[in-house]
Order: C-alpha cells, then sequence, then structure tokens
C-alpha cells in the first residue's frame, strides 16, 4: 500500500503507550520536518543540511549561483565555482584531498567524484581539478584526474587517477581513460581505454558553451521552485 505524506505524519503523531513519542525525521525535498520534540535543535541542523557537510575543519565553497539538489552530497574540502549545478544522487567527496570546479559546470545524476590520498603509494595524492563550462554526464566517475575547460564527459564513462584531458575534448560514453593518461586538445576520444578516433568539428565545439548555458538555465528555474541544498 502507498503511503502518502498525511499518512506517514498521523502514525507518526501517535505516542505508543506508555512510551515518549520518539518520531523520525521525514524530508520533504529540501526540509526536514521533525515531528514531536525530541530532537535537539542542532541535531535537527545536521540532517536538515546532512547533503552539504563539513569535513574534519573543510567546509564546502559555494559560489554565486549555484545549485547543488538535495539528493546530492558535496563535502570537505570542495569549491564550487559560480553558477555550477550538482544534481540528483551525485556524490562530491573531498576528505582527503581538494576537490575544485570552476563556473558554470554541470555534474549530472549519479557521478562519482573523489580523489587519490598521499601516501606510501602515492606522497602528494592527486586533487580533483575540473574546469569552467564542463559538462559531466549521468553516472560519471571522475577519480584525482584533471579535466580542462569546455569537456564533455560522456555517461558512464570513468577519468582515473592522474589522467589529465586538455581543454575542449569530448569523451564519448562508456570510455575508460586510464591512470596518468594524457588526452589532448580537440579531439573526440571513445573506448576501453579511450583512444582518439576524430579531430572535433566547429559544430561539436559550439555545443560546449550550449551545454553550459543550457544547464545554467535549467538549475536557476530548480533554484526559483526552492530545490537546492
Amino acid at each position: 500500500m502507498a503511503l502518502d505524506r498525511h499518512h506517514i505524519e498521523s502514525v507518526q503523531g501517535k505516542a505508543t503507550s506508555g512510551r515518549p513519542n520518539l518520531s523520525l525525521p521525514m524530508i520533504y525535498g529540501q526540509r526536514a520536518v521533525f515531528q514531536g520534540a525530541r530532537f535537539p535543535a542542532d541535531r535537527q541542523k545536521k540532517v536538515a543540511n546532512m547533503n552539504i557537510r563539513p569535513f574534519g575543519d573543510k567546509t564546502p565553497q559555494l559560489g554565486q549561483g549555484v545549485f547543488v539538489d538535495p539528493c546530492a552530497v558535496v563535502l570537505g574540502d570542495v569549491a564550487l565555482g559560480a553558477d555550477c549545478s550538482v544534481w540528483p544522487a551525485t556524490v562530491i567527496r573531498g576528505d582527503m584531498h581538494r576537490i575544485r570546479i570552476g563556473t558554470r559546470t554541470s555534474i549530472q545524476d549519479g557521478s562519482v567524484l573523489h580523489i587519490t590520498h598521499a601516501g606510501p603509494f602515492n606522497p602528494d595524492g592527486y586533487p580533483l581539478l575540473i574546469g569552467d563550462e564542463v559538462t559531466v554526464g549521468h553516472k560519471v566517475l571522475l577519480h584525482g584526474c584533471t579535466i580542462g575547460n569546455r569537456v564533455l564527459v560522456g555517461m558512464g564513462s570513468i577519468v582515473m587517477d592522474g589522467a589529465v584531458v586538455e581543454d575542449e575534448v569530448i569523451i564519448g560514453a562508456g570510455s575508460l581513460v586510464p591512470a596518468n593518461r594524457t588526452l589532448e586538445s580537440g579531439y573526440l576520444y571513445m573506448g576501453s581505454p579511450a583512444r582518439q578516433v576524430r579531430a572535433l568539428t566547429d559544430k561539436e565545439k559550439a555545443f560546449f558553451s550550449y551545454s553550459a548555458d543550457n544547464y545554467v538555465r535549467l538549475k536557476d528555474q530548480h533554484r526559483l521552485e526552492g530545490w537546492t541544498g
């Protein structure tokens, strides 16, 4: 049986005989609704803002006009440039190194962004660096790599530690860019491992800014409707 909001609230509002009413928080969009008075104010705040949160002494820095969907998680040493958008079920985890994302870049649904920590096998580690006007497609994995400006990372692609993707590159859907590989500017790459296929056309190069504009407009619509972390 499907349970609507009012049914859940009515069930949670009933006190169990002989026990205090320890209601669970319910998340509706970006707001946490707490039934009863058993949750301390500081805990309510933590739960309500759990999708954008500090780690250690680092707190995510969001530029002007940034949109983070309430179902995404951004934590730790992360900086998002102006007009970036982070879509549902995305994880951006800057817990052991820094993540920097430029302006007008979109990170689409289900993507995972992480870093390479410093340790005995990699003394300095690798941050994750992403430039301006980058479109990261659905379910992309970016791990401790560098992505230049005006890049399209196709859906389901993986870019591994230490890889460098130069400006104005298209990575075809489902591609794997191995660790420490460099993708030269101005080309389409596809495959596993990714191989240079051909030079980009002028039309394809124009798509980078078009895609950025499109996602800026779309995230602004979502922000107007109140759907942001």
